[in-house]
């Protein structure tokens, strides 16, 4: 499997990356990709995180979950709730 970059998700900020989950899908949109200036790259892939939004009532809970989206293709990436707003939450994933 390809190591996912900062340059791999930068394109896609305000696309739909799809969870799926045992009873259903849930719609993730990536809302902003952040790079850490004076973090010193670990290996290939300098650090990074990614924050989503996902309009729900209730929070899931930080696990690894399986994502797709159309370019990217499948993946697993491992979120944490991070914030909520009053149409969602914030969630975020961290590249190190």
């Amino acid at each position: 499997m390809k190591l996912l970059t900062l340059e791999d998700f930068a394109p896609h900020v305000n696309e739909t990356f799809t969870v799926r989950l045992n009873d259903g899908d849930l719609d993730f949109v990536l809302q902003r990709v952040e790079t850490y200036p004076y973090a010193a790259p670990i290996g290939d892939r300098a650090p990074f995180s990614l924050f989503f939004h996902h309009q729900a009532v209730l929070v899931i809970p930080q696990q690894t979950y399986p994502f797709r989206h159309p370019r990217l293709g499948n993946f697993d990436m491992f979120v944490v709730p991070v914030a909520r707003d009053a149409q969602g939450f914030i969630y975020q994933a961290v590249f190190n």
